[in-house]
């Protein structure tokens, strides 16, 4: 009965597509997290194409996915300088204002460093023809630099995002969900969501500063997405756009929160396949 019940249903079921995904990555250890993805999606027998830069330090060629490359006007050299000089002056032991404003620097130069790659994407019109015509169904991308969802809005494809977050809470205002400074802490700010009314005003200003240091550090990149789409556009409005969050994040770890249904907790995607401890199992051969 069950099977006579079913086959009808089953009859009206189409067989699984490989599907075509573009994916604009960003560079450093974020691609390395995003490349374990693209390997089991190339084996699954998807159709993948990256789009990088031609300057790059970590994002490499692979059997599993094609690679295009577009022209940028840095040198890998220059990329490895800059991430160095970060890397000294973040665990380096000035007086705080001093590394306070080094840092301040160095970031605003990896934004630019990243507006700059992104504008020589948009308008290299080889590239741009290559996707229009392409017909991927969907973009997987890292929305920390948001070019990925420049593209995908002006071509109109669905968008992946894959992160484990964005700065001054973006990642969750862009996605819709309930961030009341009341009741959501900041990141840093140690709370829960159970605040006296000292710990709500200070959570309250830490949220204003976070918004005022975002708009300062991303306004390049809304310069440049209001430009290209011909529309004012902020960097949340941008994203808001996003079909699927995946974060590699755990929810039990994070701070409490509302999400919406389209953030997906991916926590530990990229842990190593378990192996048994030799030790441990010889020593409980012998128990």
């Amino acid at each position: 009965m069950l099977l006579a019940a079913l086959l009808p249903l089953l009859c009206r079921l189409r067989a699984a597509t490989a599907g075509k995904l573009l994916v604009i990555p960003m560079e450093g250890s974020h691609w390395l997290s995003m490349k374990e993805v693209l390997a089991e999606l190339g084996a699954r027998g998807h159709e993948i194409v990256v789009v990088a830069p031609d300057s790059r330090i970590l994002i490499d060629s692979s059997e599993m996915y094609e690679t295009k490359m577009y022209p940028v006007p840095f040198k890998k050299e220059d990329m490895e300088k800059h991430v160095h000089s970060l890397s000294e002056n973040l665990f380096s032991e000035e007086p705080f204002l001093t590394r306070f404003v080094n840092t301040w620097v160095h970031f605003r130069k990896t934004v630019a460093m990243f507006e700059a790659f992104c504008s020589s994407l948009l308008y290299n019109k080889e590239i741009m023809k290559y996707i229009e015509e392409s017909k991927f169904d969907a973009i997987f991308t890292d929305p920390l630099t948001p070019c990925g969802q420049i593209v995908a809005l002006h071509f109109s494809i669905p968008t992946v995002f894959f992160l484990r977050g964005i700065p001054c809470g973006i990642d969750i205002q862009a996605a819709q969900s309930p961030d009341p400074a009341s009741y959501v802490p900041r990141l840093f700010s140690l709370y829960t969501d159970h605040m006296t009314f000292p710990q709500r005003t200070r959570n309250f200003l830490l949220a204003t500063a976070d918004y005022l240091t975002c708009s300062i550090l991303l306004s390049p990149f809304e310069s440049l997405a209001s430009n290209f789409l011909q529309k004012p556009m902020t960097i949340t409005q941008l994203l808001s756009h996003g079909s699927i969050w995946l974060k590699r994040t755990d929810f039990v770890f994070e701070y409490p929160m509302p999400v919406m249904p389209n953030m997906v907790f991916i926590g530990g995607i990229n842990c190593g396949q378990r192996k048994p401890l030799s030790q441990v199992s010889v020593w409980l051969g012998r128990v």
